[in-house]
């Protein structure tokens, strides 16, 4: 099987498991989406929504967030983890927004990625969920998930995200993003995983890569 024909059945099997992914993190707009993705680094999205409703019932809108203290924003986001240097991002971004684009949140990579705390990661998922554009952002999960199943050779996240373009239709980057996130909460993790059960590992995962994760798992026990 070549690796499209790979990417195709994956496609088939993910949207008949998640025929209307819809993004986890709760937002009203582009900026409140914004400020949760920045929020979600190395952080379940389930502890971002509920730290976001206390922080946004605060400051829902850049203007109103720049009147916040750093120690402010700060308390309201610690559960969220790494909040000092977050809240000093969310500060900064909200003034740069104001000051360099009126209030209003970029709709390029290029004003997105020159805001303080979002990476190229970040930018995508806002490019693709609050602007409709075409972008396949790609977290540690999906760069595992890519190489676990042969779509990429794993070498880094700037690889796998090429990798899995080439493979998918420009319409469809931001739902396979998200599929292959529920999907690898759901039925594929990291550790303790059953190839022979994983409705994909189980076809779609090499020798080789089974037995490299499985000597992973014995060295680290």
């Amino acid at each position: 099987m070549t690796r499209a024909e790979k990417a195709r059945r994956i496609q088939t099997l993910l949207d008949g498991l998640y025929p209307e992914a819809a993004i986890p993190l709760r937002h009203g707009d582009p900026y409140t989406l914004l400020i949760a993705v920045v929020l979600s680094a190395q952080c379940t999205d389930k502890r971002v929504n509920e730290v976001t409703p206390r922080l946004f019932a605060k400051a829902s809108t850049p203007r109103e967030m720049i009147r916040l203290s750093v120690p402010q924003i700060r308390s309201s986001i610690r559960p969220c983890g790494l909040a000092p240097s977050k809240a000093r991002a969310i500060k900064e971004l909200s003034r740069m927004l104001l000051e360099q684009h009126g209030g209003k949140v970029p709709d390029s990579f290029e004003g997105l990625e020159a805001l303080p705390g979002v990476g190229h990661k970040t930018a995508s998922v806002v490019m693709v969920q609050a602007f409709g554009r075409p972008a396949f952002p790609v977290d540690t999960h999906i760069h595992r998930l890519a190489a676990r199943w042969g779509l990429s050779s794993g070498a880094n996240v700037e690889r796998t995200e090429r990798d899995l373009k080439r493979l998918y239709p420009p319409d469809a980057w931001g739902r396979v993003h998200l599929q292959m996130i529920y999907f690898g909460r759901e039925h594929c993790p990291a550790r303790g995983h059953d190839f022979a059960l994983c409705p994909i590992c189980s076809w779609a995962a090499s020798r080789a890569r089974r037995t490299r994760e499985q000597r992973g798992r014995n060295h680290s026990t």
